[in-house]
């Protein structure tokens, strides 16, 4: 009996094992960026939010500016979210995006449910049947307050982006530099001194092209 249930344990542990060998396997087998190319979109995000804290803290809007490898824009979105809980507003997101529920209400911001269908609907829309990317600055942030709009109305944002985030700071520090030499070297214009998405995510398209220049530039 005891021969039989350790035999039965090691048939599931394999089975899983292959499982996840075959999920880890279809990931990696994804067409490599480097090798096609064609079969890849960026899509550069930028969001604000009403504070620091996703699940307590709120997006208020988002911009995206959907790219080719090379940082060539193909199309872009953005639109303002209504926050649920504008009395949550942290007086430092003010400074930085000048939230304001009333403002907001009358540009026809909309719900976060609206807000992951027009995101979903664009999305799908432009990539046709290529895999999109996201990139951001501090991609962990801009990631994590997508994560949690999806995931409040039942989504997933896997559904339409690859699993992979790029982080531009990062990308820059790789080469050995910050992201605000990038901007300096090649005299990037920075966003305007109040954010919205839509200029942070076109801030993002320049420095990324910054980056790009720079690495060509380094292999001479």
């Amino acid at each position: 009996m005891i021969r039989k249930t350790c035999l039965l344990l090691i048939t599931i542990i394999l089975f899983v094992s292959f499982s996840n060998a075959a999920n880890i396997s279809k990931k990696v087998l994804s067409p490599i960026p480097d090798q096609d190319s064609d079969k890849w979109l960026l899509a550069h995000i930028d969001v604000e939010t009403t504070g620091v804290i996703p699940g307590y803290h709120e997006m208020i809007d988002i911009g995206m500016v959907m790219t080719d490898l090379s940082g060539n824009i193909i199309d872009s979105l953005f639109f303002r979210i209504q926050a649920k809980h504008p009395e949550r507003l942290d007086p430092g997101a003010f400074k930085v995006n000048l939230y304001n529920y009333k403002k907001w209400e009358e540009s026809g911001a909309l719900t976060s449910g609206e807000a992951v269908k027009r995101i979903i609907t664009f999305t799908n829309r432009v990539r046709g049947n290529k895999k999109v990317m996201m990139i951001a600055h501090n991609s962990h942030f801009d990631s994590a307050f997508i994560d949690h709009l999806f995931r409040s109305e039942g989504r997933s944002w896997e559904d339409i982006f690859y699993y992979y985030v790029l982080d531009i700071p990062s990308m820059a520090w790789g080469l050995g530099v910050t992201h605000n030499q990038i901007m300096d070297y090649y005299k990037i214009k920075d966003e305007p001194h109040i954010h919205a998405g839509n200029t942070g995510a076109m801030l993002n398209v320049r420095v990324y092209k910054g980056i790009l220049r720079y690495r060509k530039e380094m292999n001479k």
